[in-house]
């Protein structure tokens, strides 16, 4: 098989640039190794940047029609009180909110959209196992595809070959490994596991953390349910096991005494999705003919849960940056080299802000010698609210917000 360029990774990040391309003109096909989107994903959060640009394409409607909870603040439990971190209501922007959407559903939608247009392809089921390199009297081996498996270990062995491989594959990126890349590693103090508990009325809406003495836990709402984030020391699986289901539920009511009605449903440890918190970043995202984007380029921390919107607003950079060259035939390193330029400082000062949190107030917690009322700054955006816009345009915008590039000209929409 042959395109112009070839997505590896159906997530947003993927799909999103690949939707670009194809509204470009550009040939692009997408390889998912699951067969389908549906699968227990974690964050789906849709923040405002990400919302704007589904405006830009004409998606808003279909946007709005996906089942889905908006949120407009995001607090913080302490010892002391309920205070707000952030409220997306003071940031002018068409959308002061984020909105929490199953994410195979807005994957569905943006795959759907994507094949309107007949240069685009998304084939499932696709593993990528190889790169295809061939050498190049000036600049040695060029990446020019990837060889993917089909059905499992015995599938059938496919090679789509591309101008172009971008890798979307997420944090365990196996087009980073396949090129024996490895990010620098900055570290993170925490873990997360992940689970569910009915939601009641009474418990309220909205996201917020709950800090307590050496425990923190993030609550979701996500309807009839709360996606829970119980957050514990790094590598402190095996101590939280060894401790028993008993004492993760007491924990947990301890944070919330309101779950005590409800943490007798967590019955085995099957319940709870372990993810291990990674903030890395490579030095470089490209080599001649393959560029790395959004979290196989730069893990984030989930706090904020900007991890998604960064890595959207990378494929809207890449898919502008590039689209241009592509169209041409005159792709080069240069060009590549152009998308890392343009996204360094959005994923840098994202990370200095995570990478700060987590030592002033997260490992400290975790450790116990943590403060359980809330820190200064909370104080402050409590006597100040109007400042809790700066941390929401952070949170939801972003330091460096991309648009869709516009469609070529001539080009009409299918």
């Amino acid at each position: 098989m042959e395109t112009d360029v070839c997505v590896v990774g159906g997530g947003p990040a993927g799909l999103v640039h690949a939707l670009l391309l194809a509204r470009g003109g550009v040939r692009v096909t997408v390889l998912e190794k699951h067969a389908t989107f549906l699968r227990d994903f974690r964050g789906d959060t849709v923040h405002p940047s990400t919302l704007t640009l589904l405006d830009e394409l004409g998606l808003g409607e279909r946007a709005e029609a996906l089942p889905h909870r908006k949120v407009t603040r995001l607090q913080g439990v302490f010892a002391d009180g309920r205070f707000t971190l952030a409220d997306f209501t003071r940031v002018r922007i068409a959308h002061p909110y984020i909105m929490f959407v199953p994410q195979w559903d807005f994957l569905e939608m943006i795959a759907d959209e994507a094949g309107r247009y007949p240069n685009f392809t998304l084939l499932r089921s696709h593993d990528v196992v190889d790169l295809i390199r061939e050498p190049h009297p000036r600049v040695g081996d060029v990446v020019t595809g990837v060889v993917a498996q089909t059905g499992g270990r015995d599938g059938e062995r496919v090679e789509v070959r591309a101008r172009l491989t971008v890798a979307t594959d997420g944090r365990h990126s196996t087009v980073r490994q396949l090129l024996g890349w490895v990010p620098k590693d900055y570290g993170a103090p925490m873990d997360v596991l992940w689970f569910r508990l009915p939601r009641h009325e009474s418990d309220g809406d909205g996201v917020a953390g709950r800090v307590g003495k050496g425990k923190i836990m993030v609550c979701i709402d996500r309807g009839d349910y709360w996606q829970l984030a119980y957050v514990i020391p790094k590598g402190g699986y095996g101590t939280v096991v060894a401790a028993g289901l008993d004492a993760l539920r007491s924990s947990l009511v301890q944070l919330w005494p309101d779950l005590a009605d409800r943490v007798d449903q967590i019955t085995g440890w099957e319940q709870l999705s372990m993810l291990t918190v990674q903030v890395n970043r490579l030095a470089r995202w490209h080599a001649p003919g393959v560029l790395l984007i959004g979290d196989a380029a730069h893990a984030m921390s989930p706090i904020g849960g900007v991890g998604i919107n960064l890595a959207v607003q990378d494929a809207v950079a890449a898919a502008r940056l590039l689209l241009p060259a592509l169209r041409s035939g005159r792709l080069s390193d240069a060009e590549l080299a152009k998308v890392r330029r343009r996204r360094l400082v959005p994923t840098v000062g994202t990370q200095l802000a995570q990478r700060g949190m987590q030592r002033a107030l997260l490992g400290p917690v975790l450790a116990g010698t943590g403060p359980v009322n809330a820190p200064w700054p909370l104080r402050l955006l409590r006597r100040l609210p109007a400042l809790q816009a700066l941390p929401a345009r952070a949170v939801g915008v972003g330091l460096r917000p991309e648009h869709a590039p516009p469609p070529p000209t001539g080009r009409p929409a299918p």
